[in-house]
């Protein structure tokens, strides 16, 4: 982890990109006191799982895959 005034920051701005994007924390000053973090982006987010929605849905109504009243004309 490395710290940089926010002055010296924004004239390596692209540099300091590429080293948040190789892992490295980057701490930004102002008056030596820490304002912000430059950090990487994780890319590990979790993803759902595949039967993860099971036991999801409690109720379906008798009739939710039958013709609503007007449409007919629509079906095959």
């Amino acid at each position: 982890m490395s710290q940089i005034a926010i002055k010296d920051a924004a004239n390596r701005l692209d540099d300091l990109v590429n080293e948040s994007r190789a892992g490295r924390e980057i701490i930004l000053t102002r008056d030596s006191q820490p304002v912000a973090k430059i950090v990487p982006v994780s890319s590990d987010r979790p993803r759902p799982r595949r039967g993860s929605g099971k036991d999801f849905i409690s109720f379906i109504a008798p009739d939710f895959d039958a013709t609503p009243e007007g449409f007919e004309e629509y079906m095959p």
